[in-house]
């Protein structure tokens, strides 16, 4: 196909982390089922349920959901730190060794220098930023930006500080909160798809990929 970062209509790109640049979903998936099996299989499986078609959500809020809808309690902040802490500990790791999606680190090497490349996750910032640096790839990126900050506001703060033009940039995601971000900021929206997300979006019809070879093919359309 033709070089990307000559003909690309995209100059800018953001990059959800789990599920887009790693294969982490599951990890956070099953830390989520973890930290509440305690309170029986119903509850677990309403978390599990939740968190899979609410991805990219922050943690923190989840868990002020989940306590106050599965269990009816209130939760204090402190109770959030706690969990969050918890959580953190249980998926780091797993975060860290999980597998690239096919193709993202030559993606990256090939076009993070003559394009604009930002992550934008529900991650907590800190946490993004040691796994970043512990993937190796944090170099090819602007910033580095997850929670307690939502990816709405991460858009238009990238957008208007770096006086980026929307139709010149793409959001690049598995979740319903990236596409929300892209629709609300009014620049396009790339879907990555996998086992979990495919019910989600059943009835997308926009930019799809599995990988980042079916990305440089599919986007073709774009040029």
């Amino acid at each position: 196909m033709k070089n990307l970062k000559q003909n690309i209509k995209f100059k800018n790109i953001f990059f959800d982390f789990d599920g887009v640049i790693a294969e982490s979903v599951s990890a956070k998936t099953e830390a989520f089922r973890e930290l509440y099996a305690q309170y029986g299989k119903t509850v677990t499986d309403k978390v599990v349920e939740h968190h899979i078609n609410h991805g990219g959500v922050s943690r923190y809020e989840k868990f002020k959901i989940y306590h106050k809808i599965f269990l009816k309690k209130n939760i204090s902040e402190s109770k959030v730190q706690q969990l969050a802490q918890k959580f953190s500990r249980l998926v780091l790791d797993k975060v860290i060794d999980s597998e690239e999606v096919t193709g993202c680190k030559d993606f990256l090497n090939r076009y993070s220098k003559d394009l604009n490349f930002w992550i934008i996750t529900g991650t907590p910032k800190i946490e993004i930023e040691l796994i970043a640096e512990a993937r190796g790839i944090g170099n090819h990126f602007l910033g580095l930006h997850g929670s307690p900050e939502n990816k709405k506001y991460w858009t238009e703060y990238l957008i208007k500080k770096n006086a980026l033009k929307r139709d010149e940039t793409l959001f690049l995601g598995d979740a319903t909160t990236d596409f929300e971000a892209a629709q609300f900021s009014k620049i396009h929206f790339g879907l990555r798809e996998h086992s979990e997300n495919k019910h989600i979006f059943s009835n997308y019809n926009g930019l799809k990929f599995n990988n980042f070879v079916e990305l440089e093919r599919n986007i073709k359309k774009y040029l």
